[in-house]
């Protein structure tokens, strides 16, 4: 219920301040566990590649934020899980593998820290998607964060990870440049990415 309310309040704030093209929605399965996967450019990319969804994108979120009085409250009561900066903790790794597993999507910016450019992505999201079996849905935001500006957010067809299947840790870079390869090809052209 508080997700639902806080998105519609976020979903009218933004179309105000930063008005969003949506582009692909129908790529996003109905159900079913998904990794949502995409660029990183500023500290609103969660709240943008979610908000205009029908089904609740969770996300980890760095453990500092828990600590701040009522910010922390509404992270944890939309979805969000703690992360330890510096690494990702067993623990974490459970959540967001359970998270997956029990048909939920989960969000995530492979390049692991903001980037305006094309990032080196990090592994985690490859490993997440190999363990978990969930669907990997890329996404692009195409834009800047400037008043009044719109912005696009594409969203590209299931990436098929299945010549993967029962590989180890060593195709884990393999994987990532899969995701990553979508994720850029949609920030370029401004379309969504086919299968």
């Amino acid at each position: 219920m508080i997700y639902v309310i806080c998105r519609g309040l976020l979903r009218l704030i933004y179309a105000i301040i930063f008005p969003l093209k949506i582009v692909g929605k129908e790529n996003m399965p109905k159900e079913g566990g998904v990794l949502l996967c995409a660029n990183h450019i500023s500290l609103l990319d969660p709240i943008t590649i979610g908000i205009k969804l029908d089904r609740q994108v969770k996300y980890m979120a760095k453990a500092e934020l828990f600590k701040i009085p009522v910010l922390g409250w509404i992270i944890k009561k939309v979805g969000a899980f703690p992360v330890k900066r510096g690494g990702v903790s067993k623990e974490s790794i459970k959540t967001a593998l359970k998270t997956l597993r029990g048909g939920n999507v989960m969000g995530i910016f492979p390049e692991g820290t903001r980037n305006s450019d094309a990032g080196v992505a990090k592994k985690g999201a490859a490993s997440f998607a190999l363990r978990s079996g969930a669907a990997v849905v890329p996404a692009a935001i195409v834009g800047h964060y400037k008043l009044f500006r719109r912005m696009t957010v594409i969203y590209g067809a299931p990436i098929d990870l299945s010549s993967f299947d029962g590989a180890g840790s060593d195709s884990l870079e393999a994987v990532t440049d899969v995701i990553m390869g979508r994720i850029h090809e949609m920030v370029k052209t401004g379309k969504p990415s086919a299968n």
